[in-house]
């Protein structure tokens, strides 16, 4: 998964989006890590910062350590500038993350952000498709604005 948000960064990046990568494993590792496996996945290897979270401090915060295994579970977190997280994902160890959904949500979070809350993104939506307008108007209506989007995906 590293590979892919690497190989996507720059365009992390022209939306204004800083990732940072952390794990329990020391940076020793993680150097040798991105050395002699990730480069040869990636030009150059891992764009950006591999923290070190020896302790699991926060991973504990974030609710992905598990102190009597001694382990992280994956998670992917959206944290917006003001430092709230708007949006997280942890899977078993066993399933990857998708780095494009990764890549539309911050999209998603970044226009309803822009309107101040006066757009919502349905389900799926991806930039220049409609966005739903909250309020009292769309109570009812929201199946109207579904049917429309659907028939020109």
């Amino acid at each position: 998964e590293i590979s892919a948000v690497a190989e996507k960064y720059g365009e992390f990046q022209k939306l204004g989006v800083e990732i940072l990568s952390m794990s329990i494993d020391s940076v020793f590792v993680h150097k040798m890590w991105n050395d002699k496996e990730l480069s040869k996945m990636v030009n150059n290897g891992v764009p950006f910062p591999m923290l070190s979270d020896a302790g699991g401090r926060v991973g504990t915060a974030y609710g992905i350590y598990d102190e009597d295994a001694g382990v992280e579970t994956r998670g992917r977190f959206i944290i917006d500038p003001e430092g709230v997280v708007q949006g997280f994902e942890v899977l078993t160890p066993p399933v990857g993350r998708n780095v494009n959904e990764s890549l539309r949500q911050v999209q998603a979070f970044q226009l309803v952000r822009e309107s101040k809350g006066k757009e919502a993104t349905p389900s799926g939506w991806k930039p220049g498709k409609l966005t739903l307008n909250p309020g009292p108007d769309l109570v009812g209506k929201v199946w109207e604005v579904w049917k429309t989007e659907m028939a020109f995906d």
